[in-house]
C-alpha cells in the first residue's frame, strides 16, 4: 500500500464540475493499493494517518496529531501511487492491484480511518476528478507498506 499525505488548511475534490466532498483543515489522502495487500497494511495505514504528528503545537512543533486539532481527511484512491518510472518513458501500473481489490481496500481504509475517530470524506473510485488544495507547509508524508 501506499499513500500521499498533504497537511491543507483546505480542499476539495470535484467530478465534472460537481464537488463530490470539501474539508477544512486536515489532511488530503492519496492512496493506493498495491498486488499483495491486504486489510492489515491498511489498519497500519489507518492507525499512523490518524496519530501521525504533522501539525504544531502552540510553539510551532510538530507535535499533534489530525485527531488533537479535530482535522478532517479527505481520501481519495489514486493507482498511479504504483507508477513503475525507471524503464523507458511511459510509466507502468502492474504493481497495483486489481480494480475490485483495491476498491475494496480503499473502503476499508476509509472505514477503519473513520473508527480511529478522523472525519473522512472521500472522492469517487475509478473516476477522472479535480483535486483542489491548499497544501499548508507544505507538509507532504510518502507512506509506503515496503518500509514497515
Amino acid at each position: 500500500m501506499r499513500a500521499l499525505l498533504q497537511r491543507v488548511t483546505e480542499a476539495s475534490v470535484s467530478l465534472e464540475g460537481e464537488t463530490l466532498a470539501e474539508i477544512g483543515p486536515g489532511l488530503v489522502v492519496l492512496v493506493c493499493a498495491e498486488k499483495g495487500d491486504d486489510e492489515v497494511a491498511a489498519d497500519y495505514f489507518a492507525r499512523k494517518i490518524a496519530n501521525m504528528r504533522l501539525f504544531a503545537d502552540a510553539e510551532g512543533k510538530t507535535n499533534l496529531s489530525i485527531l488533537d486539532v479535530g482535522g478532517e481527511a479527505l481520501v481519495i484512491s489514486q493507482f498511479t501511487l504504483a507508477a513503475e518510472w525507471r524503464k523507458g518513458n511511459r510509466p507502468g501500473f502492474s504493481a497495483a492491484a486489481d480494480p475490485e481489490t483495491a476498491e475494496q481496500l480503499y473502503g476499508y481504509l476509509c472505514e477503519k480511518l473513520a473508527a480511529e475517530g478522523v472525519p473522512v470524506k472521500k472522492g469517487k473510485f475509478r473516476s477522472h476528478m479535480a483535486v483542489y488544495l491548499i497544501n499548508d507547509g507544505p507538509m507532504t508524508i510518502w507512506m509506503d507498506s515496503g518500509e514497515r
